[in-house]
């Protein structure tokens, strides 16, 4: 089982500047060689095969803090299932994955929804949905400051509020008033439960 992430910038054509495409492919690069495993297409759209499902809620909240850190967002569809064809491009390559992440990214717009799963246990889906919907009440809102905060705690799992805060230029009051507007200890906890659901739909 695999996971595929789909999703575009919401009001791309708004935006004055196309540094935002340099910022999104800077943020993609970690996931590994674009286009094989990831790929920005059609000037705005993006989708990238994420190897480990368990990692996907997390790699979009990831990504959803970058853009916002440089005051963008996303919308962004996951889809879990197995991978029948690889091809070059990740655009091209098929399966269940990436037919439940398109059909799911295509009605993403008319429910105004910016993050959604589908991974065709309609139950799991369902409460997996709800828990998204309410943690973008906030996620939805950060501002550039708590959003450059998550995606460098993110990104060093490992490091203490200091150390955190010699990262950002800012002292570890600073650090713990982000964190708190954030609402990033409320992510990591719904990252973990998302893997322990994951987790259940892999279990041979």
């Amino acid at each position: 089982m695999t996971s595929v992430l789909t999703g575009d910038i919401i009001g791309s054509r708004q935006q004055k500047s196309k540094n935002w495409v340099e910022d999104l492919k800077r943020t993609l690069a970690p996931f590994g060689k674009t286009p094989g495993q990831w790929e920005v297409y059609r000037g705005d759209e993006f989708q990238i095969e994420i190897q480990n499902p368990e990692e996907a809620l997390l790699t979009a909240i990831l990504i959803k803090a970058h853009l916002r850190a440089v005051k963008l967002d996303a919308r962004m569809s996951i889809g879990f299932g197995d991978k029948t064809h690889n091809a070059e491009k990740i655009s091209e390559s098929n399966g269940e994955a990436f037919v439940h992440s398109g059909e799911l990214f295509e009605t993403l717009k008319k429910q105004k929804i910016t993050l959604a799963i589908r991974t065709g246990n309609n139950e799991i889906d369902e409460k997996m949905n709800l828990m998204i919907q309410l943690a973008l009440t906030f996620m939805d809102s950060w501002l550039a400051q708590s959003a450059e905060f998550v995606a460098v705690a993110i990104e060093n799992p490992t490091l203490s509020q200091e150390e955190l805060g010699q990262k950002l230029g800012i002292n570890q009051a600073a650090v713990s008033r982000r964190q708190k507007r954030a609402q990033f200890d409320l992510v990591m906890n719904f990252d973990r439960y998302f893997r322990t659901q994951i987790k259940q739909l892999t279990a041979p």
